[in-house]
């Protein structure tokens, strides 16, 4: 966390935390150039299929959208709240100028809206302008605040009073994105100076633990209008209505020295947070493809040892076919896995789970070799019987050993924490057994009686 993040006392500001000017410009610098390198080497990785692309296309468009960004050396400013809490208000207060619409009215702000602070003299800060957190329903608030917060470097939480349930809520939404917040507590002029000692107090409690307490700042952006009565020279009463000033120097001062000190910082942070939680979908994307492609791989040697097996009437022969599918599908799993196995690491890889099926299924196995010895001494309708049964254990042994090497493979070629008889033992306990043969014997009765028909 940056360092002016820490807690000061009375809202000051802790001058011992910030970094020398030097240190401050290297640092950012490094840090900047840090995030543009995982940013670009997230967008040029030819190792993500297509489809994961497509399916992260809006993803892939906001790291363009950052690494662009990092490049122009931009800060990106976002202000949330309710509506009428003022948060337009404040951002105008800040521009000197009315940019962002303040109408009372409801849904106003309909998409977040842009502008750049120029008072700021290193130039490329922006603030941005959000709908109100209670004009939309609570799964959209929540994408809201995460799509605005995760492409913000600082953000502005505006409220003007204590906390609401909707308001608390939604600030550890956008605090749990790690992103640093000041709260904002406008319309300060609407309470005399023991009721905001009291407010400061109860505010400083409630957000304990998410914001430190000299990041809760006080400002009147848009203060009511003052009544004014004046008397004349015959004593005449003339009541006129009178703006009072902006208040907002204290947070203008907490923004400087943010922008000043630390920046580019926060730019790179926000970067480099953002390419983390993008690496974090990618991955659980990639894992979900790389399942998807794995199930139809193995569900094919499956359908080609079942019936490969069925059709050959020698035992020895079926155990050398079997060992032979098996070997090929663990090669061509891991090369889905983008962690290609030789031949022999293949097989010692069978050779494990083959071990602890025996141990854990050890009389299944026995009568599976048992049926196999059978079709020696067996011939006509009887023999097909067999070969086709023996046929759907096989399928039955290729989806278990298929799905157990996936399980290695996507753990990084390893078997965890809890060891390969553990691993072998719950894909064992995830699978129906006999629905699994059963399923596999009409498959395979169906293959070879429109296979018989071709003939």
């Amino acid at each position: 966390m940056p360092s002016w993040f820490s807690t000061s006392k009375n809202n000051e500001i802790d001058q011992s935390t910030l970094p020398s000017t030097k240190k401050k410009v290297d640092s950012g610098a490094n840090n900047i150039d840090l995030a543009r390198e995982s940013l670009s080497q997230l967008l040029a990785d030819t190792r993500v299929p297509d489809s994961v692309r497509e399916v992260l296309s809006e993803e892939y468009q906001q790291l363009q959208k950052m690494l662009t960004k990092l490049e122009q050396g931009h800060l990106h400013i976002a202000v949330f709240g309710r509506v009428s809490v003022g948060k337009s208000s404040v951002l105008n207060a800040l521009l000197g100028k009315d940019v962002f619409s303040v109408s009372i009215l409801h849904g106003e702000t309909k998409s977040e809206s842009i502008e750049a602070w120029q008072e700021v003299d290193a130039g490329g800060v922006y603030l941005i302008d959000t709908p109100g957190i209670n004009e939309i329903d609570g799964d959209e608030r929540e994408k809201l605040a995460h799509e605005v917060a995760n492409r913000s470097d600082l953000l502005l939480f505006v409220v003007d009073s204590d906390l609401t349930d909707v308001e608390l809520a939604a600030l550890k939404i956008v605090a749990n994105t790690q992103r640093p917040i000041i709260l904002v507590v406008n319309k300060s002029d609407q309470y005399n100076e023991d009721e905001l000692l009291e407010l400061r107090t109860i505010i400083r409690k409630r957000v304990s633990g998410i914001i430190a307490s000299n990041n809760i700042v006080f400002t009147a952006a848009l203060p009511a209008k003052q009544t004014v009565i004046m008397i004349d020279e015959d004593g005449n009463e003339t009541e006129t209505q009178r703006q009072r000033p902006t208040d907002i120097i204290n947070l203008k001062s907490r923004l400087w020295e943010v922008v000043e000190s630390e920046g580019k910082t926060l730019s790179a942070l926000n970067a480099s947070l953002f390419a983390g939680n993008i690496s974090e979908q990618l991955g659980e994307k990639l894992l979900l493809a790389r399942k998807d492609i794995g199930e139809e791989t193995i569900r094919m040697y499956c359908v080609g040892k079942g019936v490969a097996v069925a059709l050959n009437p020698i035992p020895v022969a079926d155990l050398l076919a079997a060992a032979a599918i098996d070997v090929s599908m663990v090669i061509h799993l891991s090369k889905i896995y983008g962690l290609p196995m030789s031949k022999s690491e293949a097989g010692e890889l069978i050779k494990t789970i083959a071990t602890h099926m025996l141990i854990l299924y050890g009389t299944f196995w026995a009568i599976h070799l048992a049926s196999s010895a059978l079709k020696i001494t067996t011939v006509g309708f009887s023999t097909i019987v067999t070969g086709i049964a023996q046929g759907a254990v096989a399928w039955y042994s290729t989806l278990v050993v298929g799905k157990v090497a996936e399980d290695y493979l996507a753990q990084g070629k390893s078997w965890g924490e809890s060891g390969p008889k553990l691993v072998v033992q719950n894909i064992l306990d995830s699978l129906d057994r006999d629905s699994v043969i059963s399923d596999a014997k009409d498959e395979i009765t169906s293959y070879l009686k429109t296979a018989n028909q071709k003939k």
